[in-house]
């Protein structure tokens, strides 16, 4: 029996959706968390402050080659002053700082200056916040198959909680993104082990559907964050706002039951049939609870616990040819999602559309993306899905270079429909991961393949930055980029169907399964090639 078969004896319909509101909700306010630096850091028009004694004439500002007034330069003199020719249009830094326009709403740029000079700062406060992530996801996923998918998914609600709250009361911008690093590392810890369960306590038939169900959670989290934004003006109060729930959630995880595979082959056997009793108990199917014996479990599971007694690591992945080439082309595909997805959710300002309305858009098209992605990954498999989305991902983002600036609407659609393949293209890795990798090994690959999305989306902002030598490179960087790791989507196995394997030595022989069965026709074609030999002359019988 395998564990998919234990879960589907006590399991019901009514535990499921129960299952996956508890798994969901956390992942709505995660949506507000992952893209908040869109309210919370917008840069307000801004110019430079006049100097102290600039009540003894009027003060003009130097204009740009856009035609607009500098917003980083001053005259260094009053316009009515009598100065000599050569030092009338002399201009200095804003060294008294700046006068921004905050009648909208204030962000982090305009309390602590990152303008002009400081500009950096800020794609850096939103690399530092991806780092958390990337940090996390090296050290939790190790600790979630040490001591539990449950225990790491608690504290990490805790976690955000706490630090996100302090990043609202931060004093200095150095404190804010310590909070905001933290912030981080505890939604990696959400995010792993939450597909982690989401895909251990349901059948193999079930297993696409409920990801992309969780995946909507996140869909309408980004429905929700324009709304708040546009409600609270205040990024202090909205960071908190966005916070505060993660401690309701923290409680709520308290009902969320462990894994049992993981419970099972951690040696953990009594307390996994303590747990699928109660679960049977709560779908009124107790009668099928007392059924399962602990001499039951172990029986069915001995092999797989054996074999999880050896110690698991990252080195395990590169171990075997077959975990060495999944390993290389799932952590291309998770850097270039992340590389590009936030390389345009993060760039909504740029396309000088409605901050409020583009947001919505940009999660709106989510809703279709992950439906067609349910249905692909369904009928068509899982590897054809994700080369697919991350090469349209790439067509749309290299687009963007011939498409010229005053074209703002079409820029838009090329940008959200790119946005979309690459949502699809998360939600489908995902749910594709956790059924390439064994579950000895699950949660650490789970964390490695995460861990190369968040250096992703880690560099994605100061890849950003090279926009300021020539406007075309961040597109070019990022097309690109998304176009490798499409066509390494096309060298993982297809899991269509398939039960998820248990051990490493189940995926060295589920690969040599696949490549008989591609040889078996091939041979066939080959036999049925091969000509009759004529006789030569003057040999055999005329």
């Amino acid at each position: 029996m395998t564990f998919a078969e234990l879960v589907d004896r006590v399991a019901s319909t009514g535990h499921q959706f129960l299952h996956t509101i508890l798994l969901g909700l956390p992942i709505l306010g995660m949506a507000n968390h992952n893209l908040l630096q869109i309210f919370t850091a917008p840069t307000p028009t801004h110019h430079c402050r006049p100097p102290p004694n600039a009540s003894a004439g009027p003060w003009v500002l130097p204009m740009g080659r856009n035609g607009k007034p500098e917003t980083c330069l001053r005259f260094s003199y009053p316009s009515n002053a009598s100065l000599p020719n050569d030092t009338q249009g002399a201009t200095e830094p804003c060294l008294d700082g700046w006068t921004y326009d905050v009648s909208s709403r204030d962000s982090i740029v305009a309390e602590w200056d990152l303008v002009c000079n400081s500009n950096k700062l800020k794609e850096l406060a939103q690399s530092i916040f991806m780092a958390g992530i990337l940090i996390g996801g090296l050290t939790l996923g190790a600790l979630s198959d040490r001591f539990g998918r449950k225990p790491i998914l608690t504290c990490s609600y805790l976690l955000l909680a706490a630090s996100g709250s302090g990043a609202a009361f931060s004093p200095t911008f150095s404190t804010y993104t310590v909070f905001r690093f933290l912030c981080g590392f505890g939604i990696s810890g959400i995010t792993l082990s939450t597909a982690i369960l989401n895909v251990e306590w349901v059948s193999t038939r079930m297993r696409a559907v409920k990801s992309i169900a969780v995946g909507y959670f996140y869909t309408i989290g980004q429905f929700i964050l324009p709304g708040l934004a546009y409600v609270i003006p205040q990024w202090r109060w909205l960071q908190l706002t966005v916070s505060i729930p993660f401690f309701a959630f923290f409680l709520l995880s308290w009902w969320q039951p462990e894994s049992i595979r993981w419970m099972v082959l951690s040696g953990r056997s009594s307390k996994a049939l303590k747990t699928l009793r109660q679960v049977a108990a709560f779908n009124r199917k107790k009668e099928e609870g007392k059924k399962l014996s602990l001499e039951e479990i172990k029986l069915n599971t001995q092999k797989e616990v054996a074999l999880a007694k050896a110690k698991r690591s990252v080195a395990d992945l590169f171990r075997t040819p077959v975990l060495r080439r999944m390993t290389f082309c799932l952590s291309l595909a998770w850097f270039s999602t992340g590389f590009a997805y936030y390389s345009l959710a993060m760039g909504v300002e740029e396309f000088g559309v409605n901050l409020y309305i583009l947001q919505l858009i940009f999660g709106g098209v989510d809703v279709p993306a992950k439906f067609i992605t349910m249905l692909a990954i369904s009928y068509l498999g899982r590897h054809t899905t994700e080369a697919a989305l991350l090469l349209l991902a790439g067509g749309c983002i290299l687009s963007l270079i011939f498409v010229p600036a005053d074209l703002m609407t079409l820029r838009t659609v090329l940008a959200v429909f790119g946005k979309g393949c690459l949502s699809g293209s998360f939600s489908c890795l995902f749910l594709f991961t956790s059924e390439l990798y064994p579950t000895v090994a699950r949660q650490t690959g789970m964390g490695i393949s995460n861990m190369w999305a968040r250096v992703g989306s880690m560099t994605a902002p100061l890849v950003k930055i090279t926009g300021e030598l020539k406007p075309f490179i961040p597109n070019v960087i990022f097309g690109s980029i998304a176009l490798l790791g499409g066509s390494a989507a096309l060298f993982l196995p297809e899991t269509l169907n398939r039960p998820l394997p248990e051990t490493i030595e189940d995926v060295e022989n589920w690969s040599l399964r696949a490549k008989e069965s591609k040889q078996e026709p091939e041979a066939e074609k080959a036999s049925q090639r091969i000509p009759l030999q004529p006789h030569e002359p003057g040999l055999g019988p005329s």
